[in-house]
């Protein structure tokens, strides 16, 4: 039986094409043994031939393979592996005709699950299709037309048609059009026994509609062809490239809320996962379709309000037994246990904030109840056995850490007994046989039904056609069961954080180890791969949390408590020599100890200076002050600053000024040692005083070095560091990415993110062109979200009041309205004009804060803006309280703002398929 690849593909000096597939004669997948392709120059056309077995029946999967002499590239056509069905006693040939599938393509991401598994899922009923074997079998054998159309972009209620030239298509009458199986969709397929193969055949593919049996819309552009054949035995597949649509791109929108700041009727204070169904109806009634949340995963480390931060989660895979619906679970048997919970139902959600501590405490009482009650029906649960198998790998871990971190009343486990302190024996510590079983068991207990309840809740939206969105945190917490168990993948003696910017002058310290990523190439990123397959199991779109850090990360020096002190990691560090080439001279003291004197204490420390020198500072030079060992670090500052305010809690606001100061005083250096005589450059040091008071040529030519070190040294360096990490992350799964780029963006990131298929973030308020004060929807990438905020930034509302001269500046030049004042507040005209010029942003995306479309509604809005804040990343001890004002069953019931939400998205085109 013969195979015969074509190809029409356009290559450069140097360029040739393969086929690497499954067959031997293919390679067997080893690309060095792949079947080479003939070009031949009169049509443009690579193709070439192979022989398969006529015993039985077979499959041959294959990819077309670019490769170039010159550069040695090896670059793989995108997509999933081709296959080919072959069965030699109906064919004695087999002609593909395919096309070539680019990368980077905006087209490429309706192949991900977001669009696959709920947009345009396809209905479980077995799609009617005019089958080939309905036509007389002598037919079937002479010349058969395989077509074959990868098409996710269908309505769920619509088919792909074919329709043309030869009766066999309907001769152009649309009624007559074939339908297209959908059984491996989003790969569209029919067999169709030409009747006229001796002739071209012209054909174009339609969406279909069967109530209506007609077709709704026909592709554009030229007509297909099919050239004349009239050998016999012979099945050609047609493999065509996408469905040519004439209404532009896809484009949806959504709203984005964290679980916790959900509210219902049927809560405990606090969002839970079944809450996620009633946000779900919301969005379908109002024509949005995601729905994107903050990370879920378990963050109880001390057991006080400090774990409420969502973004340091004690384990990577667990939820959060916040989220936990009590109900859900089992109907408490005893009737002054129901009432005590309802009673606590009413109290907490009475008030008007998250109040974590409560709440968890609420949570564990009935929980341990629960567990107490269905325990033993639990454990003979086949789910739970099923769960438990599956899950195990990170599951025991979890268990076994929980249950060890609430026994010795901490999760820093380098303070455990030391028999503990490294995860041995963890099967036969969790054992169900074990004397403490019980203290493992609760854990296993409550991960079994938050898992159950959020992929209820996940396939409920994917049912309704609306998209669940996750978050990624970048980093780990220190004490979690992820560091306790493999160490080795992380620096646990330095921390992550961001560099400065509007959120934070002094930079952001997440106090996260940063990763060990040469340890974690040694198995292909396997605990990626892991990571990223387990959040597949809930979400079909996922949010990277600063996706810079996979190029780059800005590393903090362990005794540091701001974030200054840091510098980007990996970077390409300058040696001693390089520094006194470019400025002229090197000297460690004046520029890499802090550069204190009199005057600089005084500007800082005011009338508090003397006894600020008397207590902290000692002569080090003539006029040359110097921190003395105690408090030569933030870290020892912070100690000992936290030891006066314990034994006199009362002048507690002047010890966190003192500690402001001093910190001041550390940060005032211009470069940090690296080691072997290498330094780097401390961000923003033109903003020191040890900066202002160098002479001008010094500063000049360190302004200089700053700006290369900074914005052009490390372009092609980083661009390699993203090509090498993210690759195996952003196909370890078939969610949707998007990742989270703001902030001091390389220049090489956009573009890997462009060639990897990763959605990048545009937020009016944070442009990524530095040479405007703010972005505009209307100019965003189709690859992109677009919103006018996050959960890190003030609301809109909250924004318009903040700085009057900035707001009308945005009013006349991003509003346009040139000559007018901006209303002192953001009225509700205002937010929809916002929201609207979003809408009809070109990008894939526009996802909208809940806070802000409610922004658009007098009487819905909650009176006071800054009450809707999320976070403030300039306070790291920020409590995450923030809970919607509104239950969603009386959102629901707002058919007047849905209303006009749905007409806003519907005349913007966000809500339809085509």
């Amino acid at each position: 039986m013969i195979l015969r690849f074509s190809l029409p593909f356009r290559t450069t000096w140097g360029q040739r094409l393969v086929v690497c597939g499954s067959a031997a004669s293919l390679g067997s997948w080893n690309l060095d043994h792949a079947l080479s392709l003939h070009y031949d120059s009169d049509t443009g056309v690579w193709s070439q031939e192979i022989t398969l077995p006529d015993d039985a029946p077979g499959t041959v999967d294959y990819k077309y393979v670019l490769l170039n002499e010159q550069t040695g590239n090896q670059d793989w056509e995108w997509g999933p592996n081709r296959t080919i069905a072959y069965d030699s006693r109906q064919f004695s040939r087999l002609l593909t005709e395919d096309f070539w599938r680019a990368p980077a393509q905006p087209d490429n991401e309706l192949h991900t699950a977001a669009f696959t598994q709920a947009l345009m899922a396809r209905p479980t009923t077995e799609t009617s299709v005019a089958a080939v074997s309905d036509r007389p079998a002598a037919r079937l054998a002479d010349s058969v037309v395989r077509f074959q159309l990868v098409a996710p972009r269908v309505d769920t209620n619509h088919q792909i048609c074919v329709l043309g030239s030869d009766p066999a298509l309907g001769a152009w009458d649309a009624r007559k059009a074939v339908l297209l199986s959908d059984n491996n969709y989003p790969t569209w397929q029919a067999d169709v026994a030409l009747e006229q193969p001796e002739q071209y055949v012209q054909y174009k593919y339609g969406l279909w509609d069967p109530q209506e049996k007609q077709i709704v819309q026909l592709e554009g552009g030229d007509d297909r062809f099919i050239a004349p054949s009239q050998e016999p035995h012979t099945l050609r597949i047609k493999a065509d490239e996408g469905f040519r649509y004439t209404t532009g791109n896809w484009r949806g929108a959504g709203v984005a809320l964290p679980v916790f700041s959900l509210r219902s009727q049927r809560g405990l204070g606090v969002g839970e996962f079944p809450d996620l169904k009633l946000l779900v109806d919301w969005a379908v009634s109002t024509g949005l379709k995601m729905v994107q949340i903050l990370p879920i995963n378990d963050t109880t480390a001390t057991h006080t309000w400090v774990d409420s931060y969502p973004y340091a989660a004690i384990s990577v895979f667990a939820l959060h037994p916040l989220y936990l619906n009590l109900d859900a679970v089992a109907q408490l048997a005893e009737p002054t246990d129901q009432a005590e919970l309802e009673r606590l139902r009413q109290e907490l959600n009475d008030r008007d904030f998250v109040d974590y501590e409560p709440v968890m405490n609420a949570k564990w009482l009935f929980i341990k109840k629960l567990y107490k009650q269905e325990k033993q029906a639990f454990l003979a649960d086949p789910e739970f056995k099923q769960f438990l198998n599956e899950q195990g790998q990170w599951l025991v871990p979890y268990a076994a850490f929980s249950a060890l971190r609430d026994r010795f009343g901490t999760a820093d486990f380098q303070q455990w007994p030391l028999e503990f302190r490294a995860p041995r024996g963890l099967e036969q510590l969790t054992a169900q046989d074990g004397p403490d079983f019980d203290e493992f068991g609760i854990h296993f207990f409550t991960q079994f039904h938050l898992d159950k309840q959020l992929r209820e809740a996940v396939d409920y939206g994917r049912r309704r056609g609306v998209v669940m969105k996750g978050d990624l945190p970048i980093g780990i917490y220190r004490h979690s069961v992820d560091a306790w168990t493999q160490p080795e993948l992380y620096h646990m003696d330095r921390q992550a954080g961001a560099p400065p910017d509007d959120f934070s002058t002094t930079g952001q310290n997440w106090r996260f180890p940063t990763y060990n990523w040469e340890r974690m190439a040694q198995d292909n990123y396997q605990w990626w791969r892991n990571r990223l397959s387990h959040l597949a199991r809930y979400f079909d779109a996922l949010r990277i949390d600063h996706i810079l850090g996979f190029f780059r990360i800005w590393e903090i020096n362990g005794d540091s408590v701001e974030g200054l002190l840091a510098h980007f990691a990996p970077d390409l560090p300058l040696h001693r020599h390089e520094i006194e080439q470019r400025i002229g001279w090197f000297d460690y003291d004046r520029l890499c100890e802090p550069y204190i004197r009199w005057h600089l204490l005084h500007d800082i420390f005011q009338g508090q200076a003397s006894a600020v020198r008397d207590e902290f500072l000692e002569e080090h030079d003539h006029g040359v002050l110097r921190l003395k060992d105690y408090v030569r670090s933030q870290r020892q500052i912070e100690e000992v600053i936290e030891q006066k305010i314990a034994a006199d809690p009362s002048n507690a606001d002047h010890f966190r000024w003192l500690r402001t100061g001093l910190f001041k005083l550390v940060n005032e250096v211009l470069f940090l040692p690296a080691g072997n005589d290498f330094y780097h450059p401390r961000i923003t040091l033109d903003k020191t005083y040890s900066f202002r008071e160098l002479d001008d040529s010094t500063r000049h030519r360190l302004h200089e070095l700053y700006i290369d070190f900074f914005y052009r040294r490390h372009e092609e360096f980083w661009r390699e560091q993203g090509m090498i990490k993210l690759p195996a992350i952003r196909y370890a799964t078939n969610m949707l990415i998007c990742g989270e780029d703001l902030g001091m963006v390389p220049e090489s990131v956009p573009g890997v993110m462009k060639a990897l298929g990763i959605l990048g973030l545009n937020i009016q308020r944070m442009p990524s062109d530095p040479k405007v004060e703010f972005g505009n929807p209307a100019t965003a990438p189709y690859l992109s979200v677009v919103s006018p905020g996050s959960h890190d930034m003030s609301t809109v509302r909250g924004w318009w009041e903040e700085d009057r001269v900035k707001t009308q500046r945005y009013f006349e030049h991003l509003l346009g309205h040139w000559g007018e004042t901006a209303p002192y507040y953001c009225e509700p005209w205002v937010a929809r004009e916002i929201t609207a010029q979003h809408l009809y942003s070109p990008a894939m995306w526009a996802i909208f804060p809940l806070q802000d479309l409610l922004a658009m509604d007098e009487t819905l809005r909650r009176p006071n803006p800054q009450d809707e804040q999320i976070n403030v990343p300039a306070n790291p001890q920020h409590f995450w309280k923030y809970r919607f004002h509104l239950n969603l069953e009386a959102l629901i019931g707002e058919a007047g703002f849905g209303g006009q939400l749905r007409q806003l998205v519907d005349s913007s085109g966000r809500n339809k398929t085509y």
